[in-house]
């Protein structure tokens, strides 16, 4: 029996070597793509698809910048994806093996030259905005039904966070969006590396310190969907999920999520190839299939994020189309902003500041 047992394992060992002539390691978001898509995948190209998960920038800009990650494509934010092709960490796409890119977004684009200049090394995945996650019944009785819930003001107002600290208030703690949203609240640039213009974020901050309940990148979802808070400055997507799961807990908790009235950050999560990629001639039949209308409207559809994909756009769920928070209208897109990397001494600069911030000191 055993020697049956070995002998069909090597049969079914050599079978799948020979359905998969080769394969491709894409490392991606956790929870960020309908998992039958990749099945798809393997179906239409007979490349084996080995898909790995990651739930910060961080952790993958150790692996690219450390070389060797074994990954044939890779997903940074626009940020982190710029710093990334500085530091040569990824190769130019071939646009040639890539016949889908004709899908893509004008719009999307041109926000995202600004990251990785001509869109030469990188696809638009997703994009979203950085805005306001609030409990509308929460915050209405706290501040009244005319509470100011797609403005700055809710949260850099002292005269309204005293009044939310009853109910709590998260902020993230991501000082290179939280201190170009004050800059832009001032009416300052909110891509500047100016210490001066900087440091005038510092007294707006601390004027509503004593109110924030905590500076996080995440907590802010389940706070929200469970109604232990009532406000929380996050990315679209988090609050859209806070938005889903207090929806299907049916607790009476009502989750909005806006865009700020004065300008909000807009992210972007690209696909790129490391340039030590092992497969890159499969990287890019990946990246081809993930610019195909049909399959980037489905990961769309099961994410509930917006894509760079211009001609998914009709395969789209109304929810998911229709929705502002998700597809903001068109003034609302002239109002986005992005920001680019900090160099090194301004880095230095936001940090202090930051940690200054976050201690109360």
């Amino acid at each position: 029996m055993k020697f049956k047992t070995l002998t069909l394992t090597a049969v079914m060992a050599l079978a799948t070597s020979a359905a998969f002539a080769e394969e491709v390691r894409v490392y991606n978001w956790s929870d960020y793509i309908d998992e039958e898509l990749l099945t798809k995948f393997e179906e239409e190209t007979g490349i084996k698809l080995i898909y790995d998960v990651f739930d910060s920038n961080e952790v993958l800009e150790t692996k690219m910048l450390a070389g060797g990650s074994g990954y044939d494509v890779v997903v940074p934010s626009g940020t982190f994806l710029q710093r990334q092709i500085q530091a040569g960490a990824f190769q130019k796409l071939d646009m040639s093996k890539l016949p889908n890119a004709v899908n893509l977004w004008d719009v999307i684009q041109d926000r995202t030259s600004g990251y990785d200049p001509d869109n030469a090394y990188s696809i638009n995945y997703m994009w979203g905005t950085t805005g306001l996650g609030v409990n509308v019944g929460k915050v209405k009785e706290v501040l009244g039904d005319d509470a100011p819930m797609g403005s700055m003001d809710l949260v850099l107002k002292p005269e309204n966070m005293e009044k939310l600290a009853s109910c709590g208030v998260h902020f993230l703690d991501a000082p290179s969006e939280m201190i170009p949203m004050v800059l832009q609240y001032l009416g300052e640039d909110p891509d500047s590396h100016d210490k001066d213009v900087i440091a005038k974020a510092e007294p707006i901050l601390a004027a509503v310190r004593p109110h924030i309940q905590k500076f996080h990148s995440s907590e802010y979802i389940n706070a929200l969907a469970n109604g232990d808070i009532c406000v929380a400055v996050g990315w679209s997507g988090d609050i859209l999920q806070a938005r889903d799961r207090a929806a299907e807990a049916d607790n009476g908790v009502e989750i909005a999520y806006n865009a700020f009235s004065q300008g909000s950050l807009m992210w972007f999560d690209q696909m790129a190839i490391p340039a030590d990629a092992p497969n890159p001639d499969a990287a890019h039949k990946f990246l081809n299939f993930i610019l195909d209308a049909e399959n980037m409207a489905a990961a769309s559809n099961y994410v509930y994020y917006a894509n760079g994909n211009k001609a998914s756009q009709p395969l789209l769920e109304s929810d998911v189309i229709d929705d502002p928070a998700i597809y903001p209208d068109e003034a609302t897109m002239e109002n986005l902003y992005i920001t680019t990397p900090y160099p090194a001494k301004t880095q230095r600069v936001v940090t202090r500041l930051w940690t200054k911030i976050k201690s109360g000191t």
